[in-house]
């Protein structure tokens, strides 16, 4: 493997591991000669460019007694080979790509070797090994005057574009949903879902480390359409929404001990849902939720708007129907705050059937008793696996659909109402396809202001006692 290029040497400079790096690329062509080192400029998903060094051939396949070669494309992060490549396939003029469960509509290869990548256990040698046997058993490509139903997959090839990094997205969204963590909340939330969302594909993951796992196996049995059942992460790849609802409680005696251990599970999960589904919005369910989404966005590199928590979901929606049906108010209202005894409720200054964009309502004499009397009458209602497994659907449903929904969920409060902790919290949020919205603060009554501002201390405490 020649080296020597100016290009190559210039940029193989800047990894942060060049030695063992410039080792493993001669490993490399040692095996799979037919790999070629040149350079080029990677364009990541949120559109940041970086000049890369990157591997082009083609890996033989056996297929029906005979030997195809697919060609591949290997960009290599400058912290190889202790971080994984991003493999894509590039397809000739006469081939079109087949997605499956290891390569996406783009062309992206997602293999348990990429999500389980641990150097030096984990090498290129193997990663190219792997492809092939998985190609061999679902082949990735197919000529184009071979393929069955030519028609339709010609016009799905038409909608792809290619841009210089060599990634690639589909025009038209695939309205593709993944559960992240089984038992009871897990399976609530895939069948609510499934009944009020329209979904192309729903796939169920059951993270084998969580304390809530369990709970696949009769959804496997039964087979329920459009519902793949899973144990590896790569299955998510290409979800508009993603839903974590795993936990993993310790048996420690200190809180900040027992959440520590849900922040440790979420470090091997949350940076690879955020790479295999890189455009996704991710709704945090696990507990408790206003840390675990804070962490889940600084884990996953995501912008705040596409990192929610459930939240005060429920709660709002219950207040609003007290409101509305017992108390004959019309209009919407939400619980905001930390999902605690410090929550507090909000009104809106528009009715239910109103079209105008809805404001909270400033505090007044006039609101407080109101909402006192309904978050009485809410005072009653537990929050079951089942309930929570709906106001996730809900929240789903509006990112789906783009339904411009306002929704009390989980998002970042820094600057909203005063608020400079870096703390996450249930605001009242525009829901669409691109994630949420805040809706502006508003001055809030003492009491209100009081609960505020203790949860924003106490969370500030607790995420400083975290090893994220």
């Amino acid at each position: 493997m020649d080296l020597r290029s100016e290009k190559i040497q210039r940029i193989l400079s800047k990894y942060k591991f060049h030695d063992v790096a410039v080792e493993e690329l001669q490993k490399i062509y040692r095996i799979y000669p037919g790999m070629v080192p040149s350079t080029g400029t990677y364009t990541f998903s949120d559109g940041t460019q970086k000049d890369l060094v990157r591997l082009v051939g083609n890996i033989p396949v056996p297929y029906g007694g005979r030997s195809y070669n697919f060609p591949v494309q290997l960009w290599l992060m400058d912290s190889f080979p202790f971080t994984p490549p991003i493999c894509l396939l590039r397809p000739t003029a006469n081939m079109v790509i087949r997605e499956g469960k290891h390569v996406d509509g783009g062309g992206r290869i997602h293999l348990p070797g990429l999500h389980n990548w641990d150097y030096p256990k984990s090498s290129v040698v193997g990663l190219l090994t792997e492809m092939a046997a998985k190609f061999e058993e679902d082949p990735p490509l197919s000529s184009k005057s071979t393929v069955d139903n030519k028609d339709e997959l010609l016009a799905f090839v038409s909608n792809i574009q290619i841009n210089d990094g060599g990634s690639r997205r589909l025009d038209q969204p695939n309205n593709k949903v993944s559960v992240i963590g089984g038992g009871d909340l897990g399976m609530a939330s895939v069948m609510s879902i499934l009944s009020k969302c329209k979904v192309d594909q729903l796939v169920f993951i059951d993270v084998s480390e969580s304390s809530t796992k369990g709970g696949t196996t009769d959804l496997e049995i039964f087979r329920l359409p459009q519902v793949e059942v899973s144990r590896d992460l790569s299955a998510s790849a290409g979800s508009r929404v993603v839903v974590v609802t795993a936990n993993s409680w310790s048996s420690e005696q200190s809180y900040a001990s027992v959440v520590q251990t849900n922040v440790d599970l979420y470090r091997g999960i949350i940076p690879n849902l955020a790479r295999f589904s890189p455009n996704t919005v991710m709704l945090i369910a696990s507990q408790p939720v206003d840390v675990m989404t804070h962490v889940a966005w600084r884990q996953s590199g995501l912008p705040p708007t596409r990192v929610i928590g459930a939240g005060c979901n429920l709660d709002s929606e219950r207040l609003s129907h007290i409101l509305d049906i017992n108390l004959n108010t019309h209009r919407p209202a939400w619980v905001i705050g930390e999902l605690s005894d410090n929550k507090v409720a909000v009104m809106s200054n528009t009715g239910l059937s109103s079209s105008v964009q809805p404001e909270i309502a400033a505090g007044s004499n006039s609101t407080k008793p109101l909402l006192d009397r309904a978050f009485e009458m809410m005072k009653t209602r537990g929050q079951r696996s089942w309930s929570v497994g709906l106001s996730i659907a809900d929240i789903t449903n509006s990112v789906l659909t783009d339904k411009m929904k306002t929704h009390s969920v989980c998002t970042l409060a820094q600057g909203w109402g005063g608020i400079g902790a870096e703390v996450f919290l249930s605001l009242p949020c525009i829901m669409g396809s691109n994630g949420s919205t805040r809706l502006a603060g508003v001055s809030l009554g003492p009491e209100e202001d009081s609960k505020l501002r203790e949860s924003v201390t106490s969370l500030s405490d607790l995420m400083g006692q975290l090893r994220i």
